[in-house]
Formats: C-alpha cells, sequence, structure tokens
C-alpha cells in the first residue's frame, strides 16, 4: 500500500504550515551557488502545492522569505526576488487551472515595487478560486506580526474604538496577518533544523511539529504524505486528558 493510500482522509489536518529549509545547503553540497538551490526549490514548492490540492487540504502556507533574510548578501536576495517575480508570472495560470486562490502575509513594504506588483496582479487574478488557498510568508516575521498588532490595538484604544480591558483572543487574533485563516495544525520543517524560526508563533501554540533531514530541494509528495501519517498517530488534547479526548470522541460518534 502506498503511503497516500495509508492516510486517513477523514483526519486530515485543515492548515499545513512549511518552514522551506535548506535551499543554500543542497546547493552547495553539489558545489552550485546557492540560488541554484533556489531555483531548485520552486520544483518542490511546486510538488507539494500540487500534493495538498489533490488531498483536499484547505490552507498551505509556506516560509518562504523572513524579515532576517534581508541581512543575507545582496545578490542572493536580488537573486530571491527575480525569482519570485518570474515563478508567480509563470504559476498564475496553474493556480487558475487548479483552483488554488493566492495569499500573502508579511511585511509587503520592504518587497521591490515590481514585486509588489506582481504578488498584488497574482492575487487579484486568484481571488474566485475556491480549492487550496496558498498563503506566501514573505519579509514576514512572526515578533514583526505581533508587534504591528500591538501598535494597532493601542492606537485604535487612543481613539476610542477599543477598550484595551475588553480585549479577547478572538478580537487579538484579528489584528494579526492571519486573521482569516484558521491555525495550522501541522507545522514541517527541512533539512534538520529544529526550532520555529520567528515563524508564527501565536498560531503555531498547538501545532504539531514534525522535523526532517530532507532538504528543501528534495522534499516531494511522498515526504509530504510521511509527515501527514505521522500526524495522524498523535493525540491532540488541547491541554485535556485522553480520557476526555476519548469520551468526546464517544459522544460525536
Amino acid at each position: 500500500m502506498s503511503l497516500k493510500d495509508q492516510l486517513d482522509l477523514q483526519r486530515l489536518p485543515r492548515h499545513i504550515a512549511i518552514i522551506m529549509d535548506g535551499n543554500g545547503r543542497w546547493a552547495k553540497e553539489r558545489g552550485q551557488d546557492r540560488l541554484y538551490g533556489h531555483h531548485q526549490g520552486v520544483e518542490s514548492v511546486r510538488d507539494i502545492v500540487e500534493g495538498c490540492a489533490e488531498l483536499g487540504i484547505e490552507y498551505l502556507t509556506l516560509y518562504a522569505f523572513s524579515t532576517e533574510n534581508w541581512d543575507r548578501p545582496v545578490y542572493e536576495v536580488n537573486g530571491i526576488m527575480e525569482l519570485l517575480v518570474t515563478t508567480i508570472r509563470n504559476e498564475v495560470g496553474t493556480l487558475n487551472k487548479n483552483n488554488i486562490r493566492l495569499h500573502v502575509i508579511g511585511d509587503m513594504t520592504m518587497l521591490p515595487p515590481h514585486c509588489f506588483r506582481e504578488l498584488e496582479e497574482a492575487k487579484e487574478m486568484t481571488a474566485a478560486n475556491k480549492g487550496l488557498n496558498l498563503v506566501m510568508a514573505l519579509s514576514y516575521s512572526a515578533r514583526w506580526e505581533i508587534l504591528q498588532a500591538v501598535r494597532s490595538i493601542a492606537k485604535d484604544a487612543l481613539a476610542g474604538k477599543l477598550n484595551p480591558d475588553e480585549v479577547t483572543p478572538e478580537i487579538w487574533e484579528k489584528y494579526l496577518c492571519t486573521a482569516k485563516l484558521p491555525d495550522p495544525e501541522l507545522m514541517i520543517r527541512t533539512s534538520g533544523e529544529h526550532r520555529i524560526s520567528n515563524f508564527l508563533l501565536y498560531q503555531l501554540a498547538y501545532a504539531e511539529l514534525y522535523f526532517t533531514n530532507t532538504r528543501w530541494p528534495d522534499f516531494r509528495k511522498e515526504n509530504l504524505y510521511e509527515a501527514i501519517l505521522n500526524y495522524q498517530t498523535r493525540e491532540r488534547r488541547f491541554g485535556k486528558t485522553s480520557e476526555q479526548i476519548q469520551q468526546n470522541e464517544e459522544i460525536v460518534s
């Protein structure tokens, strides 16, 4: 039986988030420039997006470029930005064909103007699609997001639009980049690192974390299925006991 056939389609994560790590190291291991790894990583993005769409996953968030990544060598940053523009331009037709809607989270003010324009056009051209929601985290960091949310809440409180004593988790979440998205149930990080690296710190509070040594350019559908199968072996308790979870499942059934 294939890995895909082993999946319980009734227990798929609604939202998967992925830290796509290892492009540069993959390239260096092959004696190539780091940008070569980023180009090869695009193939993995295509394959994983297709795999999630085929399974019926509702949301896929890809950590494509962090605010800290702006500190990388200029040639690499410029190359990544050009790759981003070219990829978006070439993939919009495929996204529409597969009913995939593009979203972007992060500090868009830091992007070069032509990158920003391409992203806005792609979002508009895919806005009517009802299948997989593909969320690209670009120029994003969770600390930046939390700081922006705090500033916005403070401004609304000063303007008399919000009573600080009445701020609830539901109100707080409306100020985040992910206000219209459910929290991820499964977070995958490739390339052997075991940290979250400033990614969706608030939203990943109850996510199942899955780490793999596979470099991102080598990550394909079979690796995705392995991660989901691992997720399906775990009991998600949200602070409750196993007995409480079992009782709730019996009541629902």
